[in-house]
């Protein structure tokens, strides 16, 4: 199935010229190392990358915690916590690390709003003069090594979850004057391929309709790209590979579509672009 959905992503999004990002690299300033960070056009706003709880909630445990505990017990399948399988914390509960980036957890699993969580800890959704990242909600992370409890599925760093993606290029379709025919490019950073070569820069070029397909683009298994533009320039969307958000910048009427969208989470930063 996933070779089927890369075949048609690689045969719908060909490749363009490392050219089409000149002009991303002269509005952002920068050699997008991380992702080309558009200031506002005129507007924007920022998709807060999806976060789960489990219906257990969160424990007193972390996950660096847990892996110790998991890797040094006697049976593979115990529970390390009442309750909690470690099948549903990992699809290997060994490294905490593997666990599917982008995909929702599972049945017992539920969407976690970031406006929750901050309510809940007391933390900012985002900290005055600072982007969402790894530095938030300081006080989630346990004293003895700093990560999260287990029970919480911290959100994606330099993607989108896929559902999140699918909606995200719903709003850009419906706020497009040529709609799901409009023509985009997309552009995935070095450091999403595994590679480093700034001289033969990774973009593709496609339309709004099969923009979901990327996000099962052989370049990059499931991952969102770096950066997805339209091919008038008028609007632009950046997932830095350091952070937990996606930027999008644009006209206000797409803006406001995406801050008022009852499934995806969004919030502007005064001090952000």
């Amino acid at each position: 199935m996933y070779e089927t959905s890369a075949a048609l992503a690689a045969a719908r999004w060909p490749l363009a010229s490392s050219g089409e990002t000149d002009w991303l690299r002269e509005l952002a300033g920068d050699d997008g190392f991380t992702g080309f960070m558009p200031p506002a056009l005129p507007d924007a706003a920022w998709v807060l990358h999806s976060m789960y709880e489990h219906e257990l909630g969160p424990t007193e445990m972390s996950y660096v915690e847990y892996q110790r505990a998991f890797l040094n017990s006697d049976s593979t399948g115990r529970e390390i916590i009442p309750g909690l399988d470690p099948a549903d914390v990992f699809a290997d509960p060994s490294d905490i690390f593997t666990k599917s980036v982008g995909e929702h957890p599972g049945p017992r699993w539920r969407r976690l709003r970031w406006a929750e969580l901050s309510q809940r800890t007391g933390d900012p959704v985002a900290a005055e003069g600072r982007l969402p990242s790894g530095n938030s909600f300081p006080s989630l992370r346990t004293r003895m090594s700093g990560s999260w409890p287990v029970g919480i599925a911290a959100p994606s760093e330099g993607s989108l979850d896929r559902a999140d993606w699918n909606r995200l290029v719903e709003i850009l379709i419906e706020h497009s004057p040529q709609g799901p025919e409009g023509r985009c490019l997309a552009y995935y950073t070095p450091l999403v391929l595994g590679a480093a070569d700034f001289d033969n820069l990774c973009v593709r070029a496609g339309r709004l309709a099969e923009a979901k397909a990327l996000y099962d683009h052989p370049d990059a298994e499931f991952v969102s790209p770096s950066n997805l533009w339209a091919h008038d320039r008028s609007w632009v969307l950046c997932t830095d590979y350091d952070l937990w958000a996606t930027n999008l910048a644009g006209p206000a009427p797409l803006i406001e579509a995406l801050l008022n969208d009852s499934e995806i989470e969004a919030v502007r930063l005064p001090w952000a672009p």
